[in-house]
């Protein structure tokens, strides 16, 4: 069985190879069974397995907010990648870096056909590791030009930087909305990343009305308050989705079709990307 550490791990992840993997995998589709939750003393353990011809492949989370007190990480994850035919194992894969890049990968191949194609300015909400590898993968599809990342005690006015963005990522912890739709611009496309608990959110009522909402999977519109909470109070519903990121790369419905309409997509994250980038770094880029 091989063996890939987080630095040879990051090296087979470019985002030119990782986003075109990601979209054919969204294609051709995945058994993608509902992640398993279980609660050890002391944290959280998440168990994702997923399969698609050849490989089968299944991530553990481990989360222990206490580690914070031992000077460790709060957060490790692992990814073994198996035969689908016989069971064997093929490799070992740091789990963290899957997660952080398929998880930025997956937000620029939503904007390659959500965003404005001319789209320049971008704003990342957030500094934490997705964040900090938002801008490569942007830049991968678009033809980005300034980067503007905000965190809080930064300096930056907030409601100026999203006013003059052309794409906002939101990729932080936040449990009370950070961007309010009144300050986005016409035309622009808002990617929510970091609401994955129903009592998470990053974005006001306002940044939905008026929009075109995508979601990743949808596992989204039962899992995140990001959606949860607005559809509670009647600013869309569920059928006012208007696809998903398979759809989208299986060309089952529109991406960006109005210049001036603002988009929005939330993700809440799939096993099949992990599946996808783990087989991308055991086989390599396709020829």
């Amino acid at each position: 069985m091989k063996i890939f550490d987080a630095d040879t791990t990051r090296a087979a992840l470019p985002f030119d190879a990782l986003i075109p993997a990601l979209q054919h995998a969204f294609a051709e589709g995945a058994q993608v069974p509902p992640r398993h939750v279980h609660t050890p003393p002391g944290g959280t353990v998440l168990i994702m397995p997923a399969w698609q011809g050849d490989y089968l492949g299944i991530k553990t989370i481990n989360i222990f907010p206490g580690n914070t007190t031992r000077g460790l990480p709060g957060l490790f994850a692992t990814y073994v990648l198996y035969d689908a035919t016989t069971g064997e194992p093929l490799a070992q894969i740091d789990g963290n870096e899957i997660t952080a890049r398929r998880t930025a990968g997956a937000s620029a191949l939503a904007a390659s056909m959500l965003a404005r194609p001319d789209a320049k300015r971008l704003l990342v909400v957030g500094r934490g590791r997705v964040g900090s590898l938002l801008p490569d993968a942007y830049r991968a599809v678009l033809p980005i030009e300034h980067v503007t990342v905000w965190f809080r005690g930064c300096g930056i006015d907030l409601e100026a930087a999203v006013r003059e963005a052309d794409i906002v990522c939101c990729a932080t912890l936040a449990t009370e909305p950070v961007v309010k739709g009144e300050w986005l611009a016409p035309g622009s496309h808002l990617d929510l990343i970091g609401s994955f608990t129903p009592q998470m959110r990053e974005a006001d009522d306002d940044c939905f009305r008026g929009a075109s909402l995508y979601v990743d999977t949808p596992e989204a519109l039962v899992k995140s308050g990001e959606l949860l909470g607005p559809m509670s109070r009647g600013v869309f519903a569920a059928h006012d989705v208007t696809g998903t990121l398979e759809a989208l790369c299986r060309g089952e419905v529109f991406g960006r079709t109005d210049a001036t309409r603002r988009t929005v997509f939330k993700s809440v994250g799939t096993a099949l990307e992990d599946l996808a980038a783990a087989v991308l770094v055991f086989r390599g880029p396709r020829p």
